[in-house]
């Protein structure tokens, strides 16, 4: 899958296809990111396939787990999730981080697999079924749990990187995870509104007090508390604010329907079948 690549990345892939049809292409008008390029993939291939595995080109998924994942299609899974078995390769940071990653999706409502990228075998029928939703706010590892069929994992080891840097910093993951929230779930707009009402029981009491307080003579002190009570308030307001911003913006988003990815070119011409397990 070329997502608008401006090297050389196409003419390598045609090249390859011309020598042998079992490398297939398909290049986009220009760069959608990461989860729009795999939907382009999916969709596209699965016209010409049983099966479909998704995979990145880093060189990190062990390729090797293919034929595992395939054995378990054949026992009849339509989901094979690729899951890293351990991060001993990882640094603390990055493996706290991706710890933090998957837990804070799953306590905010987004159902998610531990250790699960985008590494993972679909059937046909999964994917005729994911093509009825229509997101524009991707967010792949969590929408694939909500198709439903039967799934289950396959484990192995990630290797070092061919080539290059991580595209998935901190700031990225972050936001990737802050993306996939906000396009599952509600459970933010709902915190929200308890710690609002959590806020309002707590000063209906508080003006209670004063005016108790107010009545009985005794002179109710403290201006720079009440001040940082407010600037705190206010901070939350804005927070608050800036949330529920983000759910119209989807909304807004997902109301223009414009298309996800636009194929520029392929080389999909017809399906060419694996028919052993050493072809993996």
């Amino acid at each position: 899958m070329d997502d608008g690549s401006v090297d050389h990345t196409w003419e390598i892939i045609a090249e390859l296809n011309k020598t042998d049809e079992r490398y297939q292409g398909i290049r986009q008008s220009r760069n959608r990111g990461h989860q729009n390029a795999v939907l382009a993939g999916l969709m596209e291939a699965r016209h010409h396939a049983d099966i479909t595995i998704s995979i990145d080109c880093d060189g990190q998924d062990d390729i090797d787990a293919m034929g595992r994942m395939v054995d378990k299609y054949r026992q009849g899974f339509d989901i094979v999730y690729g899951v890293r078995s351990s991060r001993d390769t990882d640094t603390f940071f990055k493996r706290f981080t991706a710890e933090s990653f998957y837990k804070l999706l799953n306590a905010f409502g987004a159902e998610v697999i531990y250790n699960h990228a985008d590494y993972r075998l679909t059937s046909k029928r999964v994917l005729d079924a994911f093509a009825d939703y229509h997101e524009v706010n991707l967010f792949l590892r969590g929408l694939f749990p909500l198709v439903g069929f039967s799934h289950t994992t396959v484990e192995y080891e990630r290797h070092e990187r061919l080539a290059g840097k991580s595209h998935y910093p901190l700031n990225k993951m972050l936001s990737l995870a802050f993306n996939g929230i906000t396009s599952l779930s509600i459970k933010p707009i709902r915190l929200i509104t308890g710690f609002g009402a959590s806020v309002s029981l707590v000063s209906f009491i508080a003006v209670i007090w004063a005016v108790v307080m107010a009545l009985a003579g005794n002179t109710v002190s403290g201006w720079a508390s009440i001040t940082s009570i407010i600037c705190f308030l206010a901070g939350v307001q804005l927070l608050s604010l800036g949330i529920i911003g983000e759910y119209i913006g989807k909304i807004y988003l997902e109301t223009k329907h414009r298309p996800r990815y636009i194929i520029a070119g392929t080389t999909l011409r017809r399906c060419v079948l694996l028919s052993t397990q050493e072809d993996l």
